[in-house]
C-alpha cells in the first residue's frame, strides 16, 4: 500500500518525520541493546559465575552476526525500501530479548544474542541511514546527525535500566524492555518510506518541476554514482573502512566494559551508570555539531579532528582514578564528541564519494568489514582484565588506534567513478 504524501510546499518535508521516526527507533534499540548491555555484565556474573571474558564475547556474537547480514541487508534495503526491514528486525529482537530474560546456561545466552543480532542487522544502522539518506542530499550531514542523535539520547535509558534491575533484577527488566520496544517501535517503522522520488519529491525536498525550472537558471549539480563492486575496488572504500573498524574496536570495548572498568577502580556502581549513560550523551555534540561542520567544510579533516579528540579522551580514560571526576568529565566530552562525530560523518563520507543509488549496499559493506572490530574489541579488553587485573594497558593500546584512524581517513582519496547530474 502506497500512502499519499503529496504534501503542500509550506507544510514540513516528510523526510523530517523520516528522521524523527529513525530517532526514536535508534534511541530506544541503542539504548536497550546496545548501551544497556554493559548494566547486565556485573549481574550475570555474580548470578553464574562466569568471566568478563564469556560474557563480553556476547558482544562479539552479536557484531560478527550483524556483520555477517550486513551487506546481504544493505542490498535489500536498496531493492526492497526500510519499512518491512525494519518491522521484521523488531519483532526478531524482540524475540532474542525475551529469550535473553529467560537465560539458564552459557550457550542460551549466546543464542539470545545471535537472534538479537540477526534483528538488529535490519533494525539499525545500515537500514537507519540509509532511510535518511535517500531523501536527503545537501543536508545529508545536519539530517543523519539529527537522526543518530537517538542512540546519543539513548545514554539517558542507562540509569532507568540500573533501577529497574535494582528493583526487580535482570530477568524481569528484560522482560519490561522488549514490550517498551514492541510499543514503541513498531509503530514508528511504519512510518518510514523508501524514495522521495515515488511521492513527486528530489531529495531536500524540492518538488520535481519546481526543481527542473530552476536548472534553467543554475548550473546542473553533480553527485557519484558508485556501483558496490567498484567502491569495494577503490582505495576510498578501504581508507574509510579501516579507519571505522578501528573506531568499532574502541567504541564496542569502551561501551562494553565502561561500568566494570570504573567499578574496578574504586568508582560506585550508580556513579559507573551515570557515566556508561554520559558516555552517548556526551556524543550528541558530536553528532550534531561535526555533522554540520561536515557539510561545510571537507568531512575527512572533520573525521580525522574527531578521531584526535577519541584519542585524547582514551588517554584520559586510562589515568583516571578513584575520585578523579576532572578526568572522567575530559573523558565524556572528548570521547563522546570525537565518536559521536564520526558516526554521523560515516554517511555524509559514503554519500559524497560513492553517491545515494547504491548507498545501502556500500554501507551494508563496510558494516561488515567494520563489524570485525566489534568482534574484537570487548573479549580483547576483557581477556587483559582477567589476565594482568587491570584495564589500562588497553585503554593506551586504543588510543593508539585512533590516530591510524586519523591517518587513514586523512589520506583518502577520490574515487574513479561516474557522475551524474542531480536536477
Amino acid at each position: 500500500m502506497r500512502w499519499n504524501l503529496d504534501w503542500k510546499p509550506r507544510q514540513v518535508f516528510y523526510g523530517w518525520w523520516i528522521v524523527v521516526a529513525c530517532f526514536f527507533i535508534s534511541l530506544y534499540v541503542g539504548g536497550v541493546v546496545f548501551y544497556g548491555f554493559t548494566t547486565l555484565i556485573e549481574p550475570l556474573a555474580d548470578d553464574f559465575g562466569w568471566s568478563y571474558t564469556q560474557i563480553s564475547f556476547a558482544a562479539s556474537l552479536r557484531g560478527m552476526e550483524m556483520g555477517i547480514l550486513a551487506p546481504f541487508v544493505g542490498m535489500l534495503v536498496d531493492r526492497w525500501g526500510p519499512r518491512r526491514l525494519l518491522f521484521g528486525g523488531l519483532i526478531i529482537t524482540s524475540l532474542g530479548l525475551m529469550l535473553l530474560s529467560r537465560t539458564t546456561s552459557l550457550g542460551m545466552f549466546y543464542g539470545a544474542f545471535v537472534l538479537m543480532a540477526i534483528g538488529m542487522s535490519t533494525c539499525s544502522s545500515t537500514v537507519l541511514m540509509t532511510a535518511v539518506a535517500n531523501w536527503f542530499r545537501r543536508k545529508i550531514g545536519i539530517a543523519t546527525g539529527i537522526m543518530i542523535c537517538g542512540y546519543g539520547f539513548s545514554g539517558l535509558l542507562i540509569p532507568v535500566i540500573v533501577n529497574l534491575i535494582d528493583t526487580y533484577e535482570w530477568r524481569m527488566t528484560l522482560a519490561l524492555l522488549t514490550i517498551g520496544l514492541l510499543a514503541v517501535c513498531l509503530p514508528l517503522s511504519l512510518l518510514v518510506r523508501h524514495k522521495p522520488e515515488q511521492y513527486g519529491y528530489l531529495p531536500d525536498g524540492e518538488m520535481s518541476n519546481i526543481a527542473i525550472s530552476n536548472s534553467l537558471n543554475t548550473a546542473q549539480t553533480v553527485e557519484a554514482n558508485v556501483g558496490a563492486k567498484q567502491a569495494v575496488k577503490s582505495r576510498a572504500f578501504w581508507h574509510i573502512t579501516l579507519a571505522l573498524m578501528c573506531q568499532f574496536i574502541i567504541l564496542s570495548a569502551v561501551i562494553t566494559h565502561v561500568m566494570p572498568y570504573l567499578s574496578s577502580i574504586g568508582f560506585t556502581r550508580a556513579i559507573s551508570g551515570l557515566v556508561a549513560a554520559g558516555i552517548p550523551l556526551a556524543s550528541i555534540g558530536g553528532r550534531l555539531g561535526l555533522g554540520w561542520l561536515g557539510d561545510k567544510v571537507d568531512k575527512r579533516w572533520v573525521a580525522a579532528g574527531a578521531f584526535a579528540l577519541m584519542c585524547g579522551g582514551l588517554l584520559c580514560f586510562g589515568f583516571i582514578s578513584a575520585g578523579d571526576t576532572r578526568l572522567l568529565v575530559t573523558f565524556l566530552i572528548l570521547f563522546g564528541i570525537g565518536y559521536g562525530g564520526n558516526n554521523t560523518l560515516r554517511a555524509s563520507l559514503i554519500r559524497e564519494f560513492f553517491g545515494r543509488k547504491n548507498f545501502g549496499a556500500i554501507h551494508g559493506l563496510m558494516i561488515g568489514m567494520m563489524a570485525l572490530g566489534s568482534i574484537a574489541g570487548p573479549p580483547l579488553a576483557g581477556y587483559v582484565f582477567d589476565n594482568l587485573g587491570s584495564y589500562q594497558p588497553i585503554w593506551f593500546v586504543f588510543a593508539g588506534l585512533a590516530i591510524a584512524a586519523l591517518l587513514s581517513v586523512i589520506t583518502t582519496p577520490p574515487v574513479s567513478g561516474t557522475v551524474q547530474p542531480v536536477d
